[in-house]
């Protein structure tokens, strides 16, 4: 399959947005893909410790779940 990446430029100031590289690379996984994610700007500031865990999308699963997701299948994160 193929490679895609990923790009978070959104932190806490707008928690939906910032969930979307994550449901995306999660997606991607999940179709068989090799995804990446790249943190970007506000968006660094998600890989403080505590950070994923009060950020939850509206509509989405909590960041936290995600992102464990995304590690556990050693998805590259580009900060």
């Amino acid at each position: 399959m193929g490679k895609l990446l990923y790009v978070g430029t959104y932190g806490t100031d707008d928690v939906t947005r910032a969930t979307m590289p994550f449901i995306g690379a999660s997606g991607a996984l999940d179709a068989g893909h090799e995804p990446s994610v790249l943190l970007m700007g506000e968006a660094v500031y998600l890989m403080k410790d505590g950070i994923a865990d009060s950020v939850g999308g509206v509509g989405f699963p909590p960041l936290r779940q995600l992102f464990d997701k995304i590690v556990g299948a050693k998805v590259p994160i580009h900060v």
